[in-house]
């Protein structure tokens, strides 16, 4: 007998038909003889409508409240989930984030895990319930309800995996598992079989949407494996597992992009020590992330410029910041661009061969496409590039690094 933990995207559970059917795959791995909890997202849709409500209401709506806006569509979806289940023959109960014991931090719209709570879970299935859970939500300290941001239902089900020390954790989306690129931008895209946390938790992080970058952190951390599938067949997905040395014979396992990107620069800015701490701490304080950052050298007049990235759903927040960090620190002016985009490649293979970043640059430089801002780790090289040359260097690279081959 087996604990598995099976999580259902919002096209999976887009309408009643869908969660009826995904309602039938839960109680058919119950009746396997496996135990079985569901984690659901909001169904389709529902989150970008909520969301609009708010700021029909107001342009910056209060983080607080928008958590507890959002927070209701997972509650739906799972209270009809149980319904389905129930009608099935089988016995459910929903639970809400709180009710399961979900505690994160303050940190409304983005909040971060801090423990979970087991007993409720555990009675259920004690009792041969499946368990449907409201996934992407917690409470704080002050009981105040949170979410974990977009993607946050997959950080929820992995989670619950780790807490329960389940045997697997299986995400249910609307494509069959990872594939080496956007099969919407690469005709020939291959899907993976299997791929290394490392490998998964760089794509995700890079723009790949087929799993949360927090889900995987946490998958890595207690040791959950992860099957990608599809829900609307039985096709048997992409594992995310452990490293091993067959996959370091791949130089690039895939191509990502984002174009969820804009870049901030700070022009004039006095070159002396500190001003990069003083730039990036009250950025860090009204909880921005920031990626890509290039600093040129200093000019003659001891002046220099700082660009950085951060996503373009945080960016005007970040404009503002920023511009009042220049102004304290008598900086030349800010200027935003968010007509650009990223493009990455990553494999656990490049940790032991050369000569790949100069492969990528020389494939984009043939192609005509210029490069802003260059990042590099040991698995991954990322160029920021024009919005509108994503979908070239994409399919450039994927044939470059001949991904379509097995």
């Amino acid at each position: 007998m087996a604990l598995i933990v099976q999580k259902y995207g919002g096209t999976s559970v887009a309408d009643i038909d869908r969660i009826k059917a995904v309602a039938m795959r839960a109680v058919e791995t119950a009746k396997q003889g496996n135990k079985v909890i569901v984690v659901v997202s909001a169904m389709s849709g529902e989150t970008d409508k909520l969301t609009a409500f708010a700021h029909d209401i107001t342009g910056r709506p209060d983080e607080r409240e928008m958590d507890m806006l959002l927070s209701s569509g997972e509650r739906v979806t799972s209270s009809l989930m149980a319904m389905a289940i129930m009608e099935l023959g089988y016995g459910s109960i929903s639970l809400t984030g709180r009710q399961v014991g979900i505690i994160t931090d303050s940190s409304h719209t983005k909040a971060m895990i801090e423990s979970i709570g087991s007993d409720r879970l555990k009675e259920a299935l004690d009792e041969n319930k499946i368990p449907v859970v409201a996934g992407f939500q917690g409470i704080n300290e002050l009981s105040d309800v949170t979410t974990l941001g977009r993607g946050g239902s997959d950080t929820t089900a992995v989670a619950i995996a780790a807490a329960l020390n389940a045997d697997i954790c299986e995400i249910y989306t609307d494509v069959e598992g990872v594939y080496t690129a956007d099969p919407r931008l690469v005709p020939d895209t291959r899907k993976m079989e299997r791929i290394s946390y490392d490998e998964m938790l760089e794509m995700a992080s890079l723009g790949a949407k087929v799993l949360h970058e927090r889900a995987v952190e946490f998958a890595k951390k207690y040791n959950v494996p992860l099957v990608v599938r599809s829900s609307f067949n039985n096709a048997p997905g992409t594992l995310v597992t452990k490293e091993d040395g067959d996959m370091e014979k791949s130089v690039v396992t895939g191509v990502a992009h984002n174009k969820n990107q804009a870049r901030i620069t700070i022009m004039g800015i006095p070159d002396r020590p500190g001003i990069a701490a003083a730039i990036f701490d009250d950025i860090a304080k009204a909880n921005l992330n920031v990626d890509m950052i290039v600093q040129n050298i200093s000019v003659s007049d001891n002046a220099t410029d700082l660009s950085f990235t951060v996503s373009k759903a945080e960016s005007e927040k970040a404009l503002e910041i920023t511009q009042k960090v220049s102004d304290k620190l008598n900086a030349k002016g800010v200027d935003m661009n968010k007509d650009v985009a990223k493009v990455s490649i990553v494999g656990v293979g490049m940790q032991s061969h050369f000569g790949v970043a100069a492969q990528m640059f020389d494939v984009l430089s043939k192609n005509g496409i210029n490069i802003m801002m260059i990042s590099t780790s040991e698995i991954k090289v990322s160029c920021v590039i024009d919005v509108g040359q994503v979908d070239a260097a994409v399919q450039a690279l994927h044939d470059s690094f001949e991904l379509a081959k097995q």
